[in-house]
């Protein structure tokens, strides 16, 4: 088995568990506060990683201008998507919502095709699309007049939602790729420490502005949102290591698979039960993800 492969799945588990903890966070800090917990208490982690990593391997490489450029342009556009997103909540409801940023494979791969001149097989596009059915299935609550009304107001903003997502996933790979050497586990966290770091710089600025006190709220809700930083940076790592692995689109396909695990955390932690619309959906996740991998 590639190695891109255990590594996507673990970093979909990790970013369901990390959500899950973020979920928990909810009630006491605003949702832009419970958002940046990701990126504030997952940097020192990040910087920690790289730094552990660079001083077995003996350095630090010598980044070129691009990597900066393209890990900003990353984190920007990661923040933006998380922004669209955010405010397609008060539009409809949080399936539907994210059903149309889950978009986001079909569209990494016309990105990565144009910005990098990566191909996807026609197989994998396959796959990719029964996946995307399969999610839709799961996420919107019912294929009736009403869900489809939703889904007309919302779809254009779920789907730059998605689109920004990707752009974020080809812009990580584009500047991991960028530094020198052939070490992947040094140029994922370097990318990564620096990408964080950015990010949470960016965040608390934005609530110091814009939610006076929310950040000093952050800070006092560390005994959750630590955990929350911790699932995020070693999450963020896994992705960061499969985009130098991989191309982005195959990456971001394989990581429909944290449906998958939703699904598993609502049955063993809320004892919710699954619809046959359900867990035809979760059926045809696997069938596409399988598809991806078989026919790629």
């Amino acid at each position: 088995m590639e190695l891109w492969i255990p590594v996507t799945i673990a970093a979909a588990f990790l970013q369901n568990l990390r959500s899950m903890l973020q979920k928990s966070l909810k009630g006491r800090l605003s949702t832009w506060g419970a958002t940046a917990t990701r990126f504030i208490y997952a940097a020192p982690f990040a910087v920690l990683l790289f730094t552990g990593i660079a001083a077995d391997r003996g350095g630090v490489p010598a980044a070129p201008a691009e990597f900066f450029l393209y890990g900003m342009a990353g984190g920007l556009a990661q923040i933006l998507a998380t922004a669209l997103l955010i405010s397609l909540f008060s539009r409809t409801n949080f399936a539907v919502a994210t059903a149309f940023t889950r978009t986001e494979p079909l569209q990494t791969a016309v990105f990565g095709f144009v910005l990098l001149g990566e191909h996807v097989s026609a197989g994998a596009v396959a796959g990719i699309l029964v996946s995307l059915v399969g999610v839709i299935l799961i996420s919107v609550p019912g294929l009736n007049v009403r869900s489809l009304r939703q889904m007309n107001v919302s779809v254009w903003r779920g789907v730059v939602s998605g689109g920004l997502f990707g752009l974020s996933a080809i812009a990580y790979r584009s500047a991991s790729l960028s530094l020198p050497g052939e070490d992947v586990l040094l140029r994922s966290s370097a990318t990564l420490a620096f990408v964080t770091v950015f990010q949470a710089v960016a965040m608390l600025a934005w609530l110091t502005v814009k939610e006076r006190g929310e950040a000093t709220r952050v800070l006092v809700a560390w005994k959750v949102a630590i955990w929350v930083g911790i699932a995020g940076v070693l999450g963020s790592f896994g992705w960061f290591t499969a985009f130098t692995l991989e191309r982005a689109a195959y990456v971001r396909a394989l990581g429909q698979v944290e449906v998958i695990f939703t699904l598993m955390a609502a049955i063993l932690f809320f004892r919710e039960r699954l619809n046959l619309r359900e867990i035809a959906g979760a059926v045809l996740i696997a069938a596409g993800v399988v598809g991806l991998l078989v026919l790629r």
